[in-house]
């Protein structure tokens, strides 16, 4: 396993599969990003912008779409996902 590269473009969509993906890997950082916001309660507009590099006030519904699948995969991953980087043995 690589280590988590820091503002990498995304996806308009997260995987949503059960096992990690090399996607998934990549964007570990953005990831843990997505859920500190997220535990922060920061604006999801934001968020897109900043983390995501995607501007809502250009492309709301794209925006809105990498938001929304990129914060649930997060999720996934805080609660299931980690296993497999455990196995993995990861070191993000």
């Amino acid at each position: 396993m690589q280590e988590p590269l820091l503002d990498l473009t995304v996806d308009d969509i997260a995987p949503s599969g059960a096992s990690l993906t090399v996607y998934d890997e990549e964007h570990l950082a953005t990831y843990w990003r997505l859920l500190d916001a997220d535990a922060e309660g920061a604006d999801w507009r934001e968020v897109a912008r900043v983390v995501l590099h995607v501007d809502p006030a250009h492309e709301w519904d794209r925006a809105r779409r990498a938001f929304d699948s990129h914060l649930a995969r997060a999720k996934w991953i805080a609660d299931d996902g980690y296993r497999q980087l455990l196995r993995s043995g990861a070191r993000s």
